[in-house]
């Protein structure tokens, strides 16, 4: 989820106080869980979910998404990367340096990116560690009624 000025945290790290989460999105989360076999991190971003998902406050206000993302299994990445093998669908949250990584490699099918109908004015965005300009081919788009949008694209990488 990312601010439309493209933060996807304010300044300090977990600073998403901003998102605006309702029983639409939280469907829509527990749909996209049901899709991948496993989950995957940047070690920054699995520290954090595995501080907040297994607490109080995720079971008392997102109990589905909070039992799919504690039972679901996970990758925790930091340095080396490799393609999953065929047939593994893989889904990467958060992780915006990982992602961004994944993406200049070729390893990156589909970039998904809710927009979050809010400016936050600094902090971390999406792409910072990009080295190059990747070109996105959009594949669709969803409109919720809160004012979020979900942007899917296909990342394209040049082989050069």
């Amino acid at each position: 989820m990312v601010s439309l000025d493209g933060y996807f945290e304010g300044d300090k790290p977990w600073d998403i106080d901003w998102h605006q989460v309702d029983d639409e999105f939280n469907e829509f989360a527990i749909k996209q869980l049901d899709e991948f076999d496993c989950l995957v991190f940047g070690r920054s971003t699995y520290e954090g979910m595995a501080q907040y998902w297994p607490g109080e406050e995720a079971i008392r206000t997102d109990r589905e998404v909070a039992s799919r993302m504690n039972r679901a299994p996970k990758i925790v990445l930091s340095r080396t990367l490799q393609k999953p093998e065929k047939g593994q669908n893989l889904l990467v949250l958060g992780s915006s340096v990982l992602t961004t990584s994944l993406m200049e490699q070729g390893l990156l099918d589909e970039l998904r990116i809710i927009i979050n109908p809010v400016l936050i004015g600094s902090g971390r965005p999406l792409a910072s560690s990009a080295t190059r300009r990747i070109p996105l081919k959009l594949l669709s788009r969803r409109d919720f009624r809160n004012g979020n949008v979900l942007l899917t694209y296909r990342p394209h990488v040049d082989a050069t």
